[in-house]
C-alpha cells in the first residue's frame, strides 16, 4: 500500500527578496509558494531566518577503528545541528576507500547511522581500482593528497598523471589537497606554518593546473585553499575553488604558540594572510569544513606529534550567520556558497524555496549566541571556535522530516541499512 504523504507548511517565511510566503512541502519537495490551506503539520518562522540547508562536501566522518574520534552518528548529528543536511565523506579512512567493495561498506556503515544525506568519494592511490569505485557509486575521487597529511600519504606525479587521466574519461571530478612540505622542526604553529608555506601551496596548485592542461585532463576541485595567492592562482572556470571556516575565521596568532588545537593542514596562517583571504570574498566558490576530528586525548601530545585537524560540520554556517549579523556578506552569499554550489557541483537538485527543490531547510532565530562546546555533538568534544560568536538553527528539515528541534534528533524516515536507503546520493557512474 502506497505510504500517504504528510504535509508539512511553513508559515510566513522571508524569501531572500523581500517576499513572505508560506511553504508547502510534500514527497520531499517544495510543492507550493504562497497562500496554503489545511496541513498536517505547522511551523511558524516570522521573525526567523529560513535557508536553505547546507551541503558540506568536505567531511572526514571517521568510525571504524576511528569510531572514537567519531561516528556516522554523532557525525550527521553535527552537521543537522549546524543546519547541514548533506555531507560528502573523504576516502582516507582506515583502510583507505580504494575498492568498490570498501565503498560498499562504508555506504553500508553510513546508512545504518546517518541523519543526514551523505555521498562518498573513492581513494586516489597508485593500486586504487577507480572504474570499480565509479560504478560503485563514488560521487568524486580524493581528497587527492599531493603533499602528506593526517591518514593521507602523498601521491607522486607519475601516478597522479595517470590517474588524472583516468578520472578524465569518466568525466568525473578529482579533488586536490594542495601542499608543499618541506624539511624542519615543527613545535609550533608558525613552524608549522612555514613547513607547509603559500608558496608550496601556489606551486602544486599551478604544477596540478599545467599537468591536466598537457593530459587533456579532469574536472578539478581544490581543496581548504588557505590564502588570497592559492585563491587568485586558479583562473576563473578552470576548478572549483574551496575555502574552510577555520582559514577564514582563525589564525596561528589567537592561539598560544604551541596550541595543538590550532594544528591543521593546510596550517592556519597570519592573521595578515587571513583577513586577505577574507577580501577574497567573491572568488570563493565553495565553503566546506573540512571537518577533520581529533579527540582530546588524539591532542594532547607533544606538538610535532599531534594529528593534525579540526572539527567544524556543526560551526561552519552558524560562523558566516554571525557575519550575516554584523552585515559583512548576505544571506544569499551564505546559500550560494555553502547550498546551491556544493548541490550543484555534486549533481543533485537543489534544496530552494521554489516548487520542485528539494525541501531540506534550516531555522534560525535572529540573534548571536555563543560557541559553547558542551552543546555540539561531534565525539570530538572541543572545538577552535570556544567562545565565539555564531546563530545555530533551532530545527533543521531534511525532505520535508523534522531531523534535529532544539537539541532533539530525529532520524528521517528515509533512512536504511540497503543500497537503497535513500539518504545515500551516488555518484553519475552508479551501476546496480
Amino acid at each position: 500500500m502506497k505510504k500517504t504523504q504528510n504535509i508539512l507548511v511553513l508559515r510566513d517565511v522571508l524569501i531572500p527578496g523581500g517576499r513572505i510566503a508560506d511553504i508547502t512541502i510534500s514527497n520531499g519537495l517544495v510543492k507550493h509558494v504562497g497562500a496554503t490551506g489545511k496541513a498536517d503539520q505547522e511551523i511558524s518562522c516570522n521573525g526567523k531566518i529560513v535557508l536553505p540547508a547546507g551541503t558540506d562536501l568536505h567531511v572526514h566522518m571517521r568510525d571504524g577503528v576511528q569510531k572514537n574520534k567519531e561516528t556516522w552518528e554523532s557525525g550527521t548529528k553535527s552537521a543537522v545541528a549546524g543546519g547541514i543536511t548533506v555531507v560528502v565523506d573523504q576516502p582516507n579512512t582506515i583502510p583507505p576507500l580504494t575498492t568498490p567493495e570498501l565503498i560498499n561498506k562504508r555506504m553500508m556503515l553510513a546508512s545504518s547511522q546517518a541523519y543526514s544525506r551523505f555521498a562518498i568519494n573513492g581513494g586516489v592511490t597508485g593500486e586504487a581500482d577507480l572504474a570499480g569505485m565509479w560504478q560503485a557509486g563514488v560521487f568524486a575521487f580524493g581528497e587527492t593528497f599531493v603533499g602528506p597529511s593526517s591518514y593521507g600519504e602523498a601521491v607522486s606525479t607519475e601516478v597522479l598523471s595517470r590517474m588524472m587521466k583516468e578520472v578524465a574519461c569518466f568525466n568525473a571530478l578529482m579533488t586536490i589537497h594542495a601542499e608543499q612540505v618541506t624539511e624542519g622542526q615543527n613545535y609550533s604553529l608558525s613552524d608549522h606554518d612555514n613547513l607547509r608555506p603559500i608558496s608550496g601551496e601556489v606551486k602544486v596548485i599551478q604544477d596540478i593546473l599545467d599537468l591536466n592542461s598537457i593530459d587533456n585532463g579532469c574536472n578539478l576541485y581544490f581543496c581548504h585553499l588557505s590564502s588570497a595567492d592559492a585563491l587568485r592562482a586558479i583562473p576563473d572556470g578552470t576548478a572549483i575553488r574551496e575555502v574552510t571556516p577555520h582559514h577564514l575565521f582563525l589564525s596561528f596568532e589567537k592561539f598560544e604558540p604551541d596550541d595543538v588545537y590550532g594544528k591543521v593542514n593546510p596550517p592556519l596562517r597570519s592573521e595578515t594572510v587571513r583577513r586577505e583571504l577574507f577580501s577574497c570574498w567573491n572568488k570563493i566558490d565553495v565553503i566546506g569544513s573540512d571537518h577533520a576530528p581529533h579527540t582530546v586525548q588524539d591532542k594532547n601530545q607533544e606538538f610535532f606529534k599531534a594529528p593534525s585537524g579540526i572539527p567544524g560540520v556543526e560551526t561552519m554556517i552558524p560562523l558566516l550567520m554571525s557575519q550575516v549579523m554584523d552585515k559583512k556578506i548576505s544571506i544569499l552569499d551564505i546559500i550560494t556558497k555553502t547550498s546551491w554550489k556544493p548541490s550543484e557541483v555534486l549533481g543533485i537538485r537543489k534544496a530552494g524555496y521554489l516548487p520542485g527543490e528539494r525541501a531540506d531547510f534550516a531555522i534560525y532565530p535572529d540573534e548571536l549566541t555563543t560557541i559553547t562546546t558542551e552543546f555540539l555533538h561531534s565525539a570530538a568534544g572541543w572545538s577552535p571556535y570556544e567562545g565565539m560568536k555564531a546563530v545555530f538553527p533551532e530545527q533543521t528539515i531534511l525532505g520535508g522530516e523534522i531531523v534535529y528541534d532544539s537539541g532533539d534528533f530525529f532520524r528521517p524516515e528515509s533512512s536504511g541499512d540497503t543500497p537503497n536507503s535513500q539518504l545515500w546520493f551516488p555518484g553519475r557512474g552508479y551501476y546496480l
